[in-house]
């Protein structure tokens, strides 16, 4: 009789499976959130929080136009989503929380946190509005195969965290401002044709590349600016003894010192460290007295900071679905209103 119901059970199991995955049609893969109550939701975590975990198709979420004052998480569990703001100035995400502020650390005093792979943002501002003082996160992202395009980043220090060991990233045509390391983490991170934006004399980077990674930050075409009383920042430091950062023909502003490059205040990073560039312009691209222990790519070496090259070729953990990173253009805001259906 036991064995009976047991066979039962696993039939049911098994139908049940059948019904979850046989037809996803029978799912909501359109959420909309709107500050005015005219969309599903009023709060962005309202809407993660209605979406199914593992999806079988991928998840748009359609944000309107206001700012949105909440803190957001989406976990590892929700893959494959898509925010869409109706414009980039317009709608905002922000929060005020930062290092310090009760039990709070770096690394929980993000605007908003996302963990989900397979992750797109377009024409959405993150902001952390704590003020300068000290580590106040506006991006926390761990996710692989992640892209922001059309994105602003408002923050101070620790702007944003590329979380993430084997994590990919890219960001186009972004603007992130700060004041101090305030592009920090161990990912894999490609920022192309963004604006770098320096508040005060400081450290633009500060990466954490784990040792073995051929990549760690790779600016392609940006544009580095600063405040007009910023006048002395360095492009990066080393967070931890490996890390690497290249910036490749990008316009470094008069803010730029020199030498360009931190130890940290401990030699023995100078040996352990890459931190190269390739034909730069501007005042701050001078290389003249530039840190002995950076370096100038060659046109050989230069050849290697491809898209292609740096998301396939970095010994990554997951597979790579080349389409990630090559459809950059943002995608038109279609509204759909209140939609019916189910999100788990």
């Amino acid at each position: 009789m036991k064995q009976l119901a047991f066979l039962i059970a696993l039939a049911f199991m098994g139908l049940t499976t059948v019904a979850q995955t046989a037809n996803p049609q029978q799912y909501k893969y359109v959420f909309t959130v709107a500050k005015d109550g005219s969309g599903d939701y009023k709060y962005i975590q309202d809407a993660i929080d209605a979406m199914r975990v593992y999806p079988l198709a991928p998840i748009t979420l359609y944000i309107k136009n206001g700012v949105y004052n909440e803190k957001i998480e989406l976990p590892a569990s929700n893959t494959d989503v898509t925010f869409i703001g109706e414009s980039v100035d317009k709608t905002i995400i922000v929060f005020n929380d930062y290092s310090g502020r009760g039990k709070l650390t770096t690394f929980t005093s993000y605007t908003a946190k996302i963990c989900g792979n397979r992750f797109r943002a377009e024409n959405i501002t993150f902001s952390n509005s704590a003020g300068r003082v000290g580590q106040a996160v506006a991006l926390h992202v761990e996710a692989d195969n992640a892209m922001f395009v059309n994105c602003r980043f408002l923050g101070n220090q620790d702007t944003i965290f590329t979380g993430g060991e084997t994590a990919r990233q890219l960001f186009v045509n972004c603007y992130i401002e700060g004041t101090t390391d305030f592009i920090f983490g161990p990912a894999t991170a490609v920022f192309q044709n963004c604006e770098i934006h320096s508040k005060t004399n400081s450290f633009v980077t500060a990466a954490s590349t784990t040792q073995g990674k051929k990549f760690g930050y790779v600016f392609l075409d940006c544009k580095l600016t600063a405040d007009d009383s910023t006048t002395k920042v360095f492009l990066g430091r080393p967070w931890r003894a490996n890390a690497k950062t290249v910036f490749v023909r990008c316009t470094l502003g008069k803010h730029i010192v020199p030498e360009g490059w931190n130890n940290w205040a401990n030699p023995a990073n100078e040996q352990t460290t890459f931190y190269g560039e390739y034909k730069n312009s501007g005042p701050g691209a001078e290389i003249a007295n530039r840190a002995k222990w950076s370096h100038q790519l060659t046109d050989k070496e230069a050849t290697n900071y491809t898209l292609n090259n740096i998301f396939n070729n970095d010994g990554a953990a997951l597979p790579v679905n080349v389409k990630w990173y090559t459809e950059q253009n943002t995608r038109s805001f279609q509204w759909p209103g209140k939609a019916g259906g189910s999100g788990q």
